[in-house]
This record gives structure tokens, sequence and C-alpha cells, in this order.
């Protein structure tokens, strides 16, 4: 018997007549359904999220910290039962699903315990002058379906920290192990602080012109974070935006093509190519490039694609039919055009399961649409180098800029290259490391504002300062 989900509003569990069928994407059977919700759905949530936030924007930092730390609790204490459950509505491997269980709970335990103080701007016989951060309001939070847990939890936990209350909308792909968690601190959080509602694709706008709603912070597409920029202008409402990235991985002559050709593959294929800050587009320098890109083909033909609950598999599933019918199409054009494959690029759209076999594209020319679009999926272009000039100059050709990564025995060398590239992050001699302390932004088109960190943190509150003038006449 499919299972039906309930949604949280104002600190219950409740249902709706309409519903959406949610997919194991590696067998394309439904495997639950979650409430359809629409305007009265999101009113509702909205108003408990207003009337929370009278209350919780009062609390103390230690108090919020209590609630938060007991969010992280609860999902450590029950990973076992999620990261199975997301396993089953995502398509990642066991492995990666507990890494993104246990990575949320281990976040929300960091992010706990940050604070905003007060700084002082003038403190003399004049004036006391000082700025304190405030609460934006009631947040409008909009998840992606590639790291459902992770994503929402960086919008939930930092808006409680900063006082705010929350209206979540978990990704119709994907939203049953957030449900679960939902029932999971329905009685540990306040009520009406946050609530988690599903629904179609036509949620997502109804959110963004929400009167009722301060902030939105959105992670996904490009394309969907301007059309939320759009609505969000209607009421001028403070956006966070975590979008699409082209990310560019450059190799200089004197990294270890044994130690590198691993890393470098892991660095594309996690989770099966769907993630945002993944290696998208790998140069090397020409004098390792044959081997290196040898060594990399070899490793991926020892790596399992299949169903992610089952033991030995590397790589899932793509979550959804419609991103797998678009990295068949890349995968398409690419042997439309001639492009070499070292390996890979036997799709077969008629199948069971959205499955993509590891495709990894020789020398393709810069124009390629593998090469200037993003594909998040399970194909990687390798591309040859001559010059760091060269190197940088076509990583920074690029409408994004959310990351990138340098790969050299000579880190001073390569910290020059990161300065140089247009990017929010660039890693030397790692990958997709990001710190709950440090701040995570795209440049150009991959974002606008920050995640993690205190910055990131800044993003939930409004600037306000108080100045008392001394020694006056009233």
């Amino acid at each position: 018997m499919t299972k039906t989900y309930a949604n949280l509003i104002d600190g219950e569990m409740v249902t709706s007549e309409a519903t959406i069928d949610v997919l194991n994407p590696a067998t394309e059977e439904v495997i639950a359904k979650v409430p359809a919700c629409g305007k009265d759905e999101l009113d509702r949530a909205v108003d408990a999220a207003r009337a929370a936030f009278k209350s919780w924007r009062k609390t103390t930092p230690e108090e919020r910290q209590k609630v938060v730390l007991s969010i992280a609790a609860a999902i450590k204490d029950n990973a076992d039962e999620l990261f199975r459950l997301l396993t089953s509505e995502q398509g990642k491997p066991h492995a990666q699903a507990q890494q993104e269980i246990y990575g949320a709970a281990g976040l929300a335990k960091a992010q706990s315990g940050l604070t905003l103080d007060d700084v002082v701007n003038q403190d003399d016989d004049t004036r006391l002058s000082r700025t304190r951060r405030v609460p934006v309001g009631v947040v409008g939070g909009i998840v992606p379906w590639n790291f459902p847990i992770m994503m929402a939890i960086q919008k939930i936990v930092p808006a409680l920290v900063a006082g705010c209350t929350i209206v979540l909308k978990p990704s119709p792909f994907t939203p049953l192990t957030t449900l679960r968690i939902a029932e999971l601190i329905k009685d540990v959080v306040p009520k009406g602080a946050v609530n988690i509602i599903t629904g179609e694709d036509s949620l997502g706008p109804l959110i963004t012109e929400h009167p009722g709603i301060d902030k939105i912070t959105f992670t996904g597409s490009t394309a969907t974070g301007k059309k939320i920029m759009e609505g969000a202008a209607r009421d001028l409402k403070r956006i966070t935006l975590e979008l699409g990235g082209n990310d560019a991985s450059i190799v200089l002559p004197d990294a270890d093509v044994e130690k590198v050709a691993e890393q470098l593959f892991w660095s594309s294929f996690s989770n099966a190519g769907q993630v945002c800050i993944a290696a998208k587009r790998i140069y090397i320098h020409e004098d390792i490039y044959d081997d290196l890109s040898k060594a990399i083909a070899d490793y991926a033909k020892g790596v399992t694609v299949g169903d992610g609950s089952q033991q030995g598999t590397g790589v899932g599933p793509i979550q959804n039919r419609k991103q797998f019918e678009r990295v068949c199409e890349l995968i398409q054009d690419a042997k439309d055009n001639g492009y070499n494959f070292l390996t890979g690029g036997d799709t077969d759209p008629s199948g069971t399961g959205y499955y993509v076999p590891i495709t990894i594209l020789d020398n393709p020319p810069e124009d390629a649409r593998i090469v200037a679009e993003e594909q998040f999926g399970p194909v990687m272009p390798l591309m040859k180098f001559s010059t760091v000039d060269e190197a940088i100059a076509r990583a920074n050709a690029s409408e994004y800029g959310l990351a990138g990564a340098i790969w050299s025995k000579d880190t001073d060398a390569a910290v020059e290259i990161a300065e140089q590239l247009e990017t929010g992050t660039v890693w030397i001699n790692e990958f997709m490391h990001l710190s709950p302390f440090a701040p995570f932004g795209g440049h150009k088109q991959s974002g606008f504002g920050a995640e993690y960190g205190i910055d990131g943190l800044k993003e939930f509150t409004y600037p306000q300062v108080i100045t008392v003038k001394r020694d006056a006449v009233v």
C-alpha cells in the first residue's frame, strides 16, 4: 500500500485531498503520495509563521540554539531510517545518502551557535551608536531535488538562529525525507516556527509573491532564480539565490596522474553529477592529458551504475525524467557532432529507471553544448590546454561563477591561478568541501547573496542602528 505523507502547518501534521505521486527514480514506481498544496494551505502556513514570529524573534540565542540542537539530534538519531528513505526518492547510493543525512545533522549542530554581536560605531562624550541585527521576518524557502535535506537544513537553521520563522517548500520530486523530519521535529520546534508544505512547481510563484513573506531563499536553476527575482521585486522581498554552475577544474602538469584521477572522477560523478559545485569542465595540461584522461576513463570502468539501494552501486540514476531526457539530449548532441567518447555514451530512454552510463568526452571544442552548458548529470568533458593564461581564460568564459578547483603540487602557483578565477569558491587539491563557517555564494549568474557562516546568517537579518545623544536637552 502506498503511504501518504503529511505536511507540517502550525505545529500539526495535515493532509489534503489533492496529492502528488512520488516516484523511485531507479524503478519509476510510485512509492508515496504527498499533499498538493495551493493558496489556501500556503496562507495557513504563512499566517502560522507570522504569529510565531512575534514571540520567536524575542527569544535569546541560547533558546534558539537549544531548538536547533534538538533538530540536529532528531536527524542523527533517526539517520538509518532517513538515509534509506532518501535513496528511495532521490536515487543516490546509500553511502552518499548517509553522508547527506549525517552532514545535515552536523551542519545544524555547527551553525546552532552562530551569533551576530552588536557593533559599536561611536562611543564618546557626544554619542553612543551601535548596530544590531534584527530578524527579517517570515522566510520562504524553496529546496531542490539533488540534496533535499542539506538544502532544507541550510534554510531552516539560519532562519531560526536569526530569529525568523519559515515556510519551506521541498521539491515535488523529493519531499518524503523532509516530511519525515517534519514529523520528528514537530514537538521540539515552537508551533508555527517551521512550516513545511508540498506542492507542484506552481506553488513556488505563490510563495515568491505572497505578501506575508519577507524573504526568499532559493536553491535551483538560474532560469528559475531570475523568475524569483522578478516576483520578489514587487514588494522588495530580500532574496538569497544559490543557482547553477558550470564549474571548471584546472589540472597543472605537475599533478600526480594516479593520485588525482580518482579524485577528479568523483568531483564530477558524485550524486550522478547532480551537484551544483561538481566539476563540469576539466582542463588538463597537454603534457599529462593523454595519461590522465586514460586513467580517469579506466577508473570509470570499475564504477557500477545502478539502483542506489543495492550494494556496490557507485552512481545512481538521474533523479527525474525531465533531467534524464536533458542529459540524454546533450549526449546525443555530442554524438551528432562527432565528438570522441572515452567511455559511455549509450543511453536508453525507453528503459526502466533514469540511468545514464558514466560518459567521458575527449577534448570537445569550447562551443560544444556539453562544455558551454551545465549538464547536471554523469557526463564529463575533458579538455586539453597549453598555457595557464589560456586555461584561466577558458574557465572564466562562462555566464556562471559558482566554484572551481586547481590541482597542482605547487600550491603557491595554484593560489595565484585561483585568485584569477571569477567564482565564489575555489579549492586547491580537493573538491566540494563547504565549511559551516565560511560563506558560500556565486558570482555572475550563479547566485545572489551568501549561505553558510556569519555572512549567510546576516542574509536573514536587517541592520538597525541605534544612536543615543549624550547630554541632550529634552
